[in-house]
């Protein structure tokens, strides 16, 4: 490795960088791969990486750019930057960066007025839906334009999109032709009015870049050096138009960490990164392995959770280096339901609180929006304030504000009990028998059954509780949620928790599915990737982290959550929930999960789930695997939800191989838990049967 003349290098530049940190910061101008762990300098190094090339002269600051995802980061680059002394370089999102150059570049291009941006897309997707024969509720509206924006990040057109989404099995809104032709009105629509939306700032901006030669030139003449942080979260589009930018110069710096891809939904992937020296063979590749941010005891339980990832590329193996003073344990606990599960964490903030921790300092982190009306309510009656981060509050949500204004209207009317009166109001804005699949309808879902849960609670507790009483009780929540405007404890879904850190973070809810989601069981990848998010929200936390789930949703149901998979092998030996794990689950002294076929330990989920090895041969037996699927079907079509909601394909399989003959031996399928059993079990064992009557 080649370092800069003394001269020309600024005095102390590279003084206080680790040695990892410094080899990335001083490697010579060309591809630089920097593999950069939670909590390691990222940020640190690849500024003072740009400073050294500006004060060694090999680029000046002007022909800098660097991206990044989000505004915030974008802005902590730039202020890191001019505290280095340089001014010039420029440091934006994709998109920021595409928009100044599109707007630059038009008048020559295209000859008239810019074309204004689009802020919301939801009107003309609605619009398109509405012509497309497709639905045009809120939820529909807001996964079409999911869709939508994943097609056009994957650089997938309406034509191509519903082979695509077949291939990548997509979990979609509406069948995948009528959502082609949503996505072909929308842009028709669009565009007709002469509007971009963000998507169209990347797809423009490459298109002008890759067709337009002179343009092109002008643009390389201007900026030498590339700099792209959160390297992992490339779209095929992001990752296009970078290429346009560099147009067959390899003078780029990435950055990036496989174990934090949690963005495969919208399109990301960390290909470019774990290929980086695929395409660059000659790049100088740095591994930033030491933790500033989080006591050891808290990279050690990171560790453990990556640890356990299947199939892990090489490139995403890194293993986090502590390098804080010692810290207390992670905590674990496991409460009756989730009620009991929110005033044991706001219990435990005030704790906190009370020895000095600052609330702007704690966050409360989540799989879902959903989740936060608990936590938000235990705040508030503890009297902490809160902010929710990345979503609204509970009774702002236009979900919850339309039911409350149904029941409201209902109250004069003759009322059965509470709880039936209160689940055939819902009914009539969104409450279905059975949840839907997922996406936004998920969470509107979860949203409404919150509301029947505070009636359960009521009816239980207040003697002729009636649905004036209710309603009352709603408005007292809904007013007792609105604290002071101050600085206090974040609440926010683990996706918008990405990029932050705390002093204090609680990671609730940790139950199978909800960590991981129900709609990634059965799928590999998808389970890999809500454990990579599990990962970022132990990551997120500097010195106190909390772990909890509950086995109910609420006081006086049945127990029949368990907690979450990705907690096995990491409460501590003398925790009361680790006994019961590990004696559920075949752990510790009891007997281990074997393969039936040959005989050794079971220890993937999936080969669990079917009771043998990957490596063994299957004894499926086929009929009988066709008729479960058509049983599967019916009774999804009857439910009115998507077909894995009954039983993914893993566990028709499982059952397909092994037979079983009655409901101990069905419950014994992992995927199969009592409500599964109650609500299908005979009639699977009667699927079985048939092919002993034929």
């Amino acid at each position: 490795m080649v370092s800069a003349p003394a001269s020309k290098t600024r005095p102390g530049l590279l003084d206080g960088l680790d040695p990892e940190q410094r080899a990335a910061a001083s490697a010579p101008r060309g591809p630089v791969c920097v593999l950069a762990g939670a909590g390691t300098g990222k940020t640190r190094t690849i500024t003072h990486r740009i400073a050294h090339l500006i004060r060694s002269g090999h680029v000046a600051a002007g022909q800098v750019l660097a991206v990044t995802f989000t505004a915030r980061a974008a802005g902590e680059m730039r202020s890191r930057l001019r505290g280095l002394g340089v001014d010039g370089a420029q440091a934006l999102t994709f998109h920021a960066a595409a928009r100044r150059q599109l707007r630059y570049f038009w008048p020559r291009v295209v000859g008239d007025r810019p074309w204004d941006l689009l802020e919301g897309k939801l009107r003309f997707v609605g619009q398109a839906a509405q012509r497309a024969g497709v639905g045009t509720e809120a939820e529909i509206l807001r996964d079409l334009a999911g869709e939508i924006e994943w097609a056009k990040a994957s650089l997938v057109s309406p034509d191509d999109y519903p082979a695509v989404a077949a291939r990548t099995q997509r979990d979609i809104p509406a069948p995948a032709a009528r959502v082609a032709e949503v996505y072909r009105g929308y842009e028709k629509i669009k565009n007709s009015a002469q509007l971009l939306d963000f998507d169209d700032l990347l797809l423009h901006t490459t298109a002008v870049l890759e067709e337009h030669g002179e343009v092109a030139q002008e643009f390389r003449d201007r900026y030498r050096c590339f700099v792209v942080d959160e390297y992992q979260d490339v779209t095929p589009l992001q990752q296009r138009l970078l290429d346009a930018w560099l147009g067959g110069r390899d003078d780029l710096t990435v950055v990036g960490d496989a174990n934090q891809t949690i963005y495969s939904f919208g399109g990301a992937s960390p290909r470019p990164l774990l290929e980086f020296t695929r395409r660059f063979p000659e790049a100088t590749v740095v591994r930033l392995e030491r933790d500033y941010r989080s006591t050891p005891q808290v990279v050690s339980l990171a560790n453990k959770v990556i640890g356990a990832a299947r199939g892990r590329p090489a490139g995403s193996r890194l293993r986090l280096l502590g390098q804080r003073p010692e810290g207390p344990e992670p905590r674990f606990a496991e409460f009756e339901d989730e009620p009991t599960e929110a005033a044991a964490v706001a219990a435990r903030i005030r704790q906190l609180l009370d020895i000095g921790v600052a609330a702007s300092q704690i966050a409360v982190l989540y799989r879902v929006n959903a989740q936060s009306e608990a936590y938000e309510q235990a705040l508030a009656e503890a009297e902490i304030p809160y902010l929710v981060r990345g979503g609204e509050r509970f009774f702002d949500r236009r979900e919850v504000r339309q039911a409350m204004a149904a029941l409201r209207t209902a109250t004069g009317a003759a009322d059965d009990d509470l709880v039936t009166t209160v689940r055939r109001v819902l009914a009539g804005v969104g409450l279905t028998e059975q949840p839907p699949a997922g996406g936004a309808a998920k969470e509107r879902w979860d949203a409404l059954l919150s509301l029947v849960e505070v009636a359960e609670e009521l009816s239980a507790t207040v003697e002729g509780a009636d649905l004036g009483r209710f309603v009352a009780e709603l408005d007292q929540r809904a007013a007792a949620q609105h604290p002071p405007t101050v600085e206090g404890v974040t609440l926010a879904s683990l996706h918008a928790a990405k990029g932050l850190e705390w002093d204090a973070v609680f990671l609730v809810g940790l139950a199978e599915g909800t960590m991981p989601i129900q709609h990634a069981d059965g799928d590999d990848n998808a389970i890999e990737e809500e454990r990579r998010l599990f990962y970022v929200g132990v990551t997120r936390a500097r010195e106190h982290l909390w772990l909890s789930w509950s086995l109910s949703r609420h006081p006086g149901s049945r127990r029949l959550r368990r907690r979450s998979r990705f907690l096995y092998g990491l409460l501590p030996e003398d925790h009361p929930a680790a006994k019961v794990g590990r004696a559920k689950s075949g752990m510790g002294s009891g007997p281990k999960p074997r393969c039936r076929v040959c005989g050794g330990p079971l220890t993937e989920t999936l080969d669990i789930k079917l009771g043998r090895c990957g490596k063994c041969p299957s004894n499926v037996d086929e009929d009988l695997l066709e008729r479960l699927k058509n049983w599967r079907v019916e009774r999804a079509r009857e439910l009115k939800v998507p077909a894995y909601v009954v039983f993914t394909d893993a566990t028709l399989v499982a059952i397909a191989e092994q037979r079983p003959t009655d409901n101990g031996a069905l419950v014994s399928i992992s995927g199969i838990g009592p409500t599964k059993l109650e609500r299908f079990g005979a009639e699977v064992l009667a699927v079985v049967r048939e092919g002993d009557h034929s």
